[in-house]
């Protein structure tokens, strides 16, 4: 038998004479790179795909949305205080007649008065929310619209607490109601998990 085989490749069904990445890049119709004898057709994707846990939500809990409330909430409020404060050092130094310098310092001494005031208020209003959806959620070992509801009324409930029975109802009361119509907001979008499941089932 002659030795020949010993010092030819081997070849998988390719044509005498081309070898098998040859024979693929003429079946296929995308160029297959010279670098890696790689299809690039391997790497391309519809949409991105992300690495995660096994058991581990597909999504971000109270927990890591915590922050970006908190800080959202504090730049909020700095800002709309700050408009307040600036809207209402105008008018007093107008009924001042207040000019120059002096009236730049009243308008600073009002930004920053209010600015910060409505900032620490709604700082203050997210940080308790999120605490309470985040014991919520390790509680009940789920996080749904219930949660959001019971964080925001309970937040009512505790901020207005040293107000007397009457506010503190009152600021439950409110609570309650911009939970529910946040709830009702994710709902008309579709994104509420629990309501999705419903429909199927019905």
């Amino acid at each position: 038998m002659s030795d020949d085989y010993l010092s030819k490749p081997i070849s998988f069904g390719a044509p005498s004479g081309e070898s098998p990445v040859q024979s693929r890049q003429q079946k296929t119709s995308t160029p297959i790179s010279p670098y890696l004898n790689y299809d690039p057709r391997f790497l391309q994707s519809a949409q991105p795909e992300f690495i995660f846990p096994e058991g581990a939500s597909k999504q971000r809990g109270r927990f890591e949305l915590a922050f970006s409330q908190i800080g959202s909430s504090v730049m909020a409020g700095a800002a709309i205080g700050g408009a307040a404060g600036l809207y209402n050092g105008i008018k007093a130094t107008n009924l001042a007649n207040q000019t120059g310098k002096l009236r730049r310092t009243q308008l600073l001494n009002h930004v920053m008065k209010q600015g910060s005031a409505t900032a620490n208020t709604l700082g203050t209003i997210a940080v308790m929310y999120s605490g309470f959806g985040v014991l919520l959620q390790w509680a009940r070992g789920e996080d749904d619209e219930i949660n959001t509801v019971l964080a925001g009324t309970t937040t009512g409930l505790l901020y207005k607490s040293t107000a007397g029975l009457r506010k503190c109802a009152i600021g439950g009361g409110v609570g309650f109601t911009l939970a529910a119509l946040y709830c009702l907001w994710g709902i008309s979008r579709g994104t509420s998990s629990k309501f999705n499941d419903f429909k199927q089932y019905m």
